[in-house]
């Protein structure tokens, strides 16, 4: 068991060490905030805000907004390991460039397992992804595993590892489908019951099956607060 862990833990930086030799590449940081809290019963919201910043764009380095994201998700439990959930997004593009708003509508159903310190999870999502010119339609399925680094249990303090391994298929009307896949991985820490604090990479080739696929490296910071 704690050979799988580590293997998990490591293989990831030895992964994302290979972005450093693709061309077309885009770097983002994304900090985020996020606010979790039990309505009622099996019943959450989620409320979050995002904000997403060039930091490598045209070969050079720099640091320039691209979006802010507000999106809110409300999810019920139908099992102890199982759960759906219905989001919306609203995307403020045209403050930074000269490009379109976007709302985005997403439907969500996720499962985990988790027989020993490990946890796995799957999680399906839907999302119609509304402009003013058009609307897109994509189907994700995401992969994940998470486990704390030290020991069997996470306590108070301690570091956790989170990995993901996504797929994402997008259709629109006159469109050719693009196919994305994303690899992440992030550290974070439990400051205490209600208080996360994550950090990590995630890579991204965007319409690989094109004849120029797009490399995208986000660095990812993130606090949640759970009440």
């Amino acid at each position: 068991m704690s050979f799988t862990k580590w293997f998990l833990f490591f293989i990831f930086p030895m992964l994302m060490g290979t972005v450093q030799a693709q061309e077309n590449l885009t770097g983002y940081w994304q900090p985020q905030f996020a606010v979790n809290y039990q309505v009622a019963g099996s019943y959450f919201h989620n409320f979050s805000v995002a904000n997403r910043n060039y930091i490598y764009d045209d070969e050079e380095f720099t640091l320039k907004g691209r979006q802010l994201d507000l999106a809110h998700f409300s999810k019920l439990k139908i099992q102890d390991n199982q759960s759906v959930a219905l989001g919306v997004q609203y995307r403020f593009r045209n403050n930074f460039e000269d490009k379109e708003n976007e709302l985005r509508l997403t439907q969500q159903y996720n499962i985990t397992n988790k027989p020993f310190a490990i946890r796995y999870g799957h999680r399906v999502r839907t999302e119609q992804r509304i402009t003013n010119s058009m609307t897109i339609h994509r189907f994700r399925y995401r992969f994940a595993v998470d486990f704390p680094i030290i020991g069997e249990k996470l306590d108070p303090g301690e570091p956790y590892f989170i990995g993901a391994f996504e797929n994402l298929l997008s259709v629109a009307k006159n469109n050719a489908p693009q196919y994305d896949t994303r690899l992440s991985g992030q550290v974070g820490w439990q400051l205490n019951d209600g208080i996360k604090f994550q950090m990590g990479v995630e890579y991204r080739i965007e319409d690989y099956s094109s004849g120029l696929p797009q490399n995208v490296l986000f660095l990812l910071t993130s606090a949640q607060l759970s009440l």
